[in-house]
């Protein structure tokens, strides 16, 4: 089984509660039915997040993995689970650390085809350094091709305790796969948590 993301509709990532050790996320479609769980190796020099379709973790759908240890610039390769190469996400190095998160994204033959972006410069850069205006504005981010044409928007919710992430697909788009999609997401998810 696979995860089948349509235009117009709406997925949820949300944070497991009580995890000891790396992250875990479970990804609801929109009648919030589990159709994904999303595990971060805990102790791995080069970061290793898979999407599986449920708790079991006996069918893996993505693997999303560094291609380097540390990097400001961090480049993550997402795989279906036979290795096959759906595109990469790269990091904008200082900007994201410091001011507000950006990233490139790449579809399976390297071609660089939309940006995902965190809204609002002054909010964003006030995020990283006051904890009350994250909690007060949480982060909003849009996939966007380079032509402008919005493929997807991401919304962090309202919510001290709990990490809930919005996906909103507002089109197919020909050059980037669905799983990619989803796999920003998960990494979105799990880059949050360790900022927080």
């Amino acid at each position: 089984m696979a995860i089948d993301i349509r235009p117009g509709e709406s997925y949820t990532i949300r944070r497991q509660v009580l995890k000891l050790f790396g992250a875990a996320f479970h990804i609801y479609d929109p009648q919030m039915k589990v159709v994904g769980y999303c595990k971060q190796k805990a102790f791995k020099l080069r970061e290793d997040i898979r999407i599986y379709t449920d708790e079991t973790c006996t069918t893996e759908l993505v693997v999303i993995k560094a291609q380097s240890v540390i990097d400001f610039s961090s480049s993550y390769d997402v795989t279906l689970a036979s290795g096959q190469s759906l595109g990469s996400l790269r990091r904008k190095g200082l900007s994201s650390t410091f001011i507000r998160d950006h990233w490139l994204v790449f579809d399976a033959a390297g071609r660089e085809i939309a940006d995902l972006r965190e809204e609002g410069s002054f909010l964003a850069f006030a995020r990283r350094y006051i904890d009350l205006v994250s909690l007060i504005s949480p982060q909003t981010f849009t996939l966007d091709r380079k032509d402008g044409t919005r493929i997807a928007r991401f919304r962090q919710h309202l919510n001290p305790f709990v990490y809930r992430l919005s996906v909103a697909v507002e089109r197919d788009d020909p050059d980037l796969d669905d799983l990619v999609i989803l796999a920003a997401g998960c990494l979105i998810a799990a880059i949050e948590g360790r900022q927080d």
